[in-house]
């Protein structure tokens, strides 16, 4: 055991991973993979280790569940579909190894699996020793004391298969409440999709997942120019949340609009978030933000949603818009200035099989993070009134 300090009240010691203070042990192994607070999910694997996956816990036993409903959300961010995608080419196919009893859900942990099957560790060999620019290669270095450069093990995008895996669960409860997440691309580099010509089946049959056709024609030429300058793109995504009814989140730390920006945030690559209008509304007079009340048809609506759907960390009724901008893939076919670790000035060039623009993907984890997030708001708000509570179990 290797103490780090002592006091004559406090003890700070380091042992196994774990940090002891004043009797209380806090461990600083690798944390930060869990989601939720009553509807839970813990991702786990790497980018080139045997496989990924993702436990769920807190999903209500009953509901109808199979690994055909998982797949189809794999399939949207699956690699090697289109053009503008890394040619890895991995099946994605999902294992469902628990929680399952005659195709419903028992209540228990549900263990979801996807082995991977075309890793090629050797297009990483030249960044073992180097920082990629753009990555988490340094930052995971300096805070663990080694990295998997093999795709960047836990930082790779590939985490993001357990994010989907349980996002298609949530999204299924979800649409037994009459609720609908759906999350398309709102620009790609400078082209953004035309809204007035929104089209959902059109955003899911463009390879840019873009509502709009005509959009999507001219982003594919400005992705295609990229390529040629060995470069590479970012891009907006927007995601639509309808049938939320209203009240569902919390006033404080448990905002919905909070918990959205970090689940959202969390996404490789995200770097903004922004609800409704966003950072637009710095620019708003009081008159011009506010979204008028009125009554229609016994119920409360809004006349204008510059609120995104939330008001107080709370839904309002109205359909909530979130909207994430992406950073352009870091790894691109061209000479970057970088360091070593052994503290060196260097060049280096990336090979291996990467995505000219991570947008595309990335749509679906954004809905899918975005349907984990509201279904947890909303088993949170089953308790929010006594009447609920006693009406439940009377």
């Amino acid at each position: 055991m290797s103490c780090i300090a002592a006091r004559k009240h406090d003890s700070l010691c380091v042992f196994a991973n774990v940090w002891v203070l004043n009797g209380w042990k806090r461990r600083t192994a690798m944390a930060g993979s869990t989601l939720g607070n009553i509807f839970k999910i813990t991702t786990w694997g790497e980018s080139h280790g045997k496989a990924l996956g993702v436990v769920v816990d807190g999903c209500p036993a009953g509901l109808p569940l199979s690994e055909e409903d998982i797949q189809k959300y794999l399939d949207r961010r699956k690699p090697g579909t289109s053009a503008i995608t890394t040619q890895r080419k991995e099946a994605d196919q999902v294992e469902l190894l628990s929680g399952i009893f005659e195709g419903k859900t028992t209540g228990t942990p549900i263990s979801l699996m996807v082995r991977n099957t075309s890793q090629i560790s050797a297009d990483y060999t030249e960044i073992a020793e180097n920082y990629r620019p753009g990555h988490a290669d340094y930052c995971f270095d300096a805070k663990y004391g080694f990295r998997d450069y093999r795709g960047g093990g836990r930082s790779s995008g590939r985490e993001t298969i357990g994010r989907v895996a349980a996002g298609a669960i949530a999204a299924k409860i979800l649409a037994q409440m009459g609720i609908t997440v759906f999350a398309y691309t709102r620009s790609i580099g400078p082209v953004d999709a035309d809204l007035t010509k929104f089209n959902r089946t059109t955003a899911r049959s463009t390879i840019t997942a873009m509502p709009d056709a005509e959009a999507d024609e001219k982003a594919c030429a400005y992705l295609q120019q990229a390529r040629e300058a060995c470069d590479s793109v970012g891009g907006c995504m927007e995601c639509l949340v309808e049938g939320l009814p209203a009240g569902i989140g919390d006033p404080v730390f448990e905002k919905l609009d909070a918990n959205l920006a970090k689940a959202i945030m969390s996404i490789g690559a995200v770097k903004a978030v922004e609800i409704g209008d966003g950072a637009e509304v710095s620019r708003h007079t009081g008159s011009e933000n506010n979204d008028p009340f009125r009554m229609e048809n016994g119920k409360v609506t809004k006349i204008s949603n510059h609120s995104g759907g939330i008001l107080g960390g709370m839904s309002d009724g109205s359909p909530i818009i979130v909207r994430a901008y992406v950073k352009p893939t870091p790894s691109i076919f061209r000479p970057q200035q970088t360091v070593n670790r052994s503290g060196e000035n260097t060049e280096l060039t990336i090979r291996g099989r990467h995505d000219p623009i991570i947008v595309p993907r990335a749509v679906v984890v954004m809905e899918c993070m975005t349907a984990i997030t509201v279904l947890d708001a909303m088993m949170m708000n089953m308790s929010a009134k006594l009447d609920s509570l006693v009406e439940f179990y009377r």
